[in-house]
């Protein structure tokens, strides 16, 4: 395949910003940085550029030295290319195949950019970068590792032996910006009149589990859910990486712990649950239940923690509870199916199922109720549904929100607690806003 001139700037482009970075390291004095603004370095780091200029015969114009003083900054600053991809509030999910192949996620979909590294060891440079700033390390005997950036942002990265083909780093941005349910709204993954309806779920203190699968926006319906929690309650959150953004005042934040390099320290969120239980909460968040911490969780909803919430990996709510069901079983607790279903159905009052659609678009899929228990099956009944109608030439997905004209159960606890939901919601003929 020939090479182009495009191809032939852009390498010569990549040789440029290596050479200068390496004589950068010489002329400056990296531990006076941390001391430093970014504008007092930028202009030190674009004298230095014009010199090394002069030396190697490069001439630039405006425009692309201030692009090369920017590039460098990201290098000695940074996370090098791939700073202008993180911040770019476009952009909610990076990843990296290997040192030539990057892309993203924006609004749903995926698709290529023309970032790179400089090669595999640039790669692995970037890598190390971010997981020594968290104390952890990732090499062939380690190779591989959960991390996390300094604004939030989840971090995996994976090497060789394990990645064939470079090493492997996908990051899943922490949203700068709160999105409350108003928004989702706005956006249409919620009508205005299932938000009330959440609300009241909420607010009269109903156990709530959210299902979904991988970037479905279960944190992120999780976050706008725990907007209508009274300001006078105690939340404890336990997550694997503290990713909810809750707007109360009186929020007491659980993170778990990796084990360190010897094997030893490792805290669970099993750990972290029933620590939960002695620190006087009204409210536990678990951002996501994986493994045995389900049944403490469960314990929690079942005395005292009514209006509880956490999400689980899952593609219907069906599908939810025999995870749920499953992930009893990983807690090394001797029951049987009906009893550990049992305690799922005095537990949890209310699934909600979220899912990304094939033009990108998330969406509530269903909201259903756990209604008792007929023999050794679980009963459950949906309230409402978002009905799929077609497709439109440009790839997106038509449909409707729409009541199944079930009355639910929980209505007598929302007015147990104040609050009246017009019955005209629930009607099979509702027209959703």
């Amino acid at each position: 395949m020939l090479e182009t001139d495009d191809d032939r700037a852009n390498k010569r482009s990549l040789e440029l910003k290596v050479i200068i970075h390496r004589a950068l390291l010489d002329k400056i004095n990296l531990s006076a940085l941390d001391k430093m603004s970014r504008e007092a370095i930028r202009k030190d780091v674009a004298d230095i550029i014009g010199e090394l200029l002069l030396e190697h015969n490069e001439p630039l114009n405006r425009t692309e030295r201030e692009a090369l003083v920017e590039d460098v900054l990201d290098e000695l600053l940074g996370l090098g290319p791939l700073e202008p991809l993180l911040q770019d509030e476009t952009i909610t999910d990076i990843l990296v195949n290997g040192p030539e192949t990057v892309f993203v996620e924006r609004f749903g979909l995926l698709q290529r950019v023309p970032t790179e590294f400089q090669g595999e060891r640039h790669l692995m440079r970037i890598i190390q970068k971010i997981v020594s700033a968290v104390g952890r390390r990732i090499d062939e005997s380690s190779p591989f590792v959960d991390a996390r950036l300094a604004d939030g942002s989840r971090v995996n990265a994976i090497v060789a032996p394990l990645a064939v083909d470079g090493s492997l780093l996908s990051i899943r941005k922490f949203a700068k910006k709160r999105i409350d349910i108003g928004k989702l709204v706005e956006l249409g993954s919620v009508p205005e009149s299932m938000a009330v309806v959440m609300e009241a779920i909420v607010q009269s203190r109903r156990n709530v589990l959210i299902s979904g699968g991988t970037g479905s926006g279960k944190t992120t319906l999780l976050n706008a859910m725990s907007s209508f929690i009274d300001e006078r309650e105690r939340i404890v959150t336990i997550e694997d990486s503290a990713e909810l953004q809750l707007q109360q005042e009186h929020v007491a934040r659980l993170e778990t712990r990796p084990a360190n390099m010897e094997g030893n320290g490792e805290v669970t969120q099993r750990d972290l649950v029933k620590n939960a239980l002695r620190m006087r909460p009204d409210r536990i968040i678990v951002g996501e239940v994986r493994a045995g911490e389900a049944f403490d969780m469960l314990q929690a909803m079942n005395t005292g923690h009514d209006g509880s919430m956490t999400t689980v990996h899952a593609n219907t709510p069906r599908d939810a509870l025999a995870r749920v069901e499953q992930m009893i079983g990983m807690s090394g607790i001797d029951m049987n199916s009906r009893s550990a279903r049992a305690q799922i159905e005095s537990a949890i009052d209310v699934v909600i199922q979220v899912g990304r659609l094939s033009d990108g678009r998330r969406r509530v899929m269903s909201l259903s109720e756990i209604t008792g228990m007929e023999s050794d099956t679980i009963t459950m009944q949906e309230i409402f549904r978002f009905k799929i109608t077609g497709r439109e030439d440009d790839g997106t997905i038509t449909g409707q929100f729409e009541a199944t004209g079930i009355r639910p159960k929980f209505l007598s606890d929302t007015r147990s607690a104040g609050i009246d939901l017009p019955s005209e919601l629930f009607r099979p003929d509702y027209e959703f806003s």
